[in-house]
């Protein structure tokens, strides 16, 4: 076996990887946010607290990649479903997977601005 990496840069073991990964990272964010939801009705108090806690520009950088991770996961699923179900998918399958990566860019680009907008506001002022 080669030195290096496991995966040799094919498109569709990197998507594979990726598309795991992404569905493990919305899975931990869901649970997190199940529990922190379900504090208003032990506590609103501490729901409250718990919100102030998120409300820094650390946390809003980890939204604008759970958003990222949930775009991704979802124009790669898309296209796992087109590579299954679509007699001419395996053969275009390295085209879709190029095809997700430019509109999961383009989203991004799209995303920036409306999801870190208070972060930027406090890093550079208003």
């Amino acid at each position: 076996m080669p030195a290096g990496t496991l995966y040799r840069g094919r498109e569709g073991m990197w998507s594979w990887v990726a598309h795991r990964v992404t569905g493990v990272l919305i899975f931990f964010f869901l649970f997190a946010h199940v529990i922190d939801t379900a504090l208003v009705r032990v506590s609103p108090e501490a729901y409250d607290e718990t919100i102030e806690i998120y409300k820094n520009p650390f946390v809003n950088v980890m939204e604008y990649g759970l958003v990222g991770a949930v775009l991704f996961h979802a124009l790669n699923g898309l296209r796992i479903v087109a590579v299954d179900f679509w007699e001419k998918g395996p053969r275009y399958q390295k085209q879709m997977f190029w095809g997700v990566v430019g509109l999961w860019a383009v989203l991004m680009a799209g995303a920036f601005y409306p999801v870190l907008e208070h972060t930027l506001r406090e890093i550079f002022g208003s």
